[in-house]
């Protein structure tokens, strides 16, 4: 099989955030979920992909962490579509349909860029009790202060996109940047609130950035990744029923910085019927290629 390491939502290696994508070969099926976690949890990457290609042409794709298996990655499926670029097995400017826990999905080569159809996003639920929100902010080490936009106070919500988070603004980067989270209180909470982590931003970004954030899933053994397809795509719907952003106008995120390798994570926003449909992209660097053998 062949095994590549790629670094997602970066135009160079050694940005972004890395994942491994393990490409099975022609006719082969998924090996044991076992062996794949156990591959995963070696291979210490917080996602890593498996792909096999269906002779319908849909591309089929299992996601694990080191402690689990995942309903959908997006980081691990930019990862996944680099990889497969570089193989020549897709090509730019070309849409291609995938198979996922999450469901089926389109992915689209704008170029360099690889998009990301979102599953339908769904607004879990708003976490208004005082109490609740005040302990999410303690468990990230800082204290809560309110933030507004548009005259509306911004509050944490739990927004499902394949991948359920904890939607939390803060006011300024500075409080981004001093975040210093009690992991196994955050552990807690995600499980009480049945989400996977915590995706933090702030309005408060350079020009050309609508948000930065920082994404916490101590749940799943990720204490903080670099960049985070399905958060972003949360934050995006999460800013759009805030009246923040406007469907047609495309957002830019900026991740990862606190870990020293920043990510731009670009989301789309769509109304062609009531509900919006939301696009999730970038672009990725093959850092490392070769052979797997997992028997």
């Amino acid at each position: 099989m062949d095994f590549f390491i790629v670094d997602a939502f970066t135009e160079s290696v050694f940005g972004g955030n890395p994942a491994g994508v393990v490409l099975l070969n022609e006719g082969q099926e998924f090996p044991d979920d076992s062996v794949m976690q156990k591959t995963a949890a070696e291979l210490r990457y917080s996602e890593t992909a498996f792909i096999k290609l269906n002779p319908n042409g849909v591309a089929h794709l299992k996601y694990f962490t080191p402690a689990s298996e995942v309903d959908f990655c997006g980081h691990a499926t930019i990862a996944s579509f680099t990889a497969l670029l570089k193989a020549g097995i897709v090509e730019k400017n070309y849409s291609y349909p995938i198979h996922t826990l999450s469901g089926d999905l389109t992915i689209n080569m704008s170029g360099d860029t690889i998009l990301m159809e979102m599953p339908a996003s769904k607004l879990v639920k708003r976490i208004t009790e005082p109490a609740e929100i005040e302990e999410l902010y303690v468990s990230l080490g800082i204290k809560y202060e309110p933030v507004k936009a548009n005259g509306e106070p911004l509050l944490p919500i739990l927004i499902w996109t394949g991948f359920a988070d904890i939607i939390m603004p803060v006011k300024d980067r500075e409080t981004l940047a001093a975040i210093a989270p009690d992991f196994k209180h955050l552990t807690r909470l995600s499980e009480k609130h049945d989400a996977g982590g915590a995706h933090v931003f702030t309005l408060d970004a350079p020009g050309g950035i609508t948000a930065c954030c920082r994404n916490f899933a101590p749940l799943y053994d990720i204490d903080e990744e670099a960049a985070t397809g399905t958060a972003n795509g949360g934050l995006a719907y999460y800013l759009h029923i805030h009246d923040l952003a406007p469907a047609g106008v495309d957002c830019c995120f900026l991740q990862g910085e606190a870990m020293g390798r920043p990510s731009k994570i670009v989301a789309s926003i769509d109304v062609p019927d009531k509900e919006p449909v939301i696009k999730v992209g970038g672009k990725g660097a093959v850092l490392a290629e070769g052979q797997i053998h997992l028997g």
